[in-house]
């Protein structure tokens, strides 16, 4: 299963606990792949989620539901890999 529908998916600590694995894959898969991942260090992956979380006030000007912080901290996490 690809990472978006996992990401969608999260909704417990199981669900996201499955999204982390799938997450931690998807890196160790792509490690000499430069476009897969934005971020190689665990400080650009942590800054561009941070910059992510305070842009969009942690996924709710995107649509994240508040009700539903398993999903937002696994969006937290799916950005520190894409956003720049």
């Amino acid at each position: 299963m690809d990472l978006q529908t996992l990401l969608h998916q999260v909704h417990d600590d199981q669900t996201f606990l499955r999204f982390a694995r799938a997450l931690m894959a998807d890196k160790t898969a792509h490690s000499s792949e430069s476009t897969e991942w934005q971020n190689d260090t665990v400080e650009g992956f942590l800054e561009s989620a941070i910059a992510w979380a305070e842009d969009s006030d942690f996924g709710i000007g995107q649509g994240l539901q508040p009700s539903n912080p398993w999903q937002q901290f696994a969006v937290f996490l799916y950005c520190g890999k894409i956003y720049e």
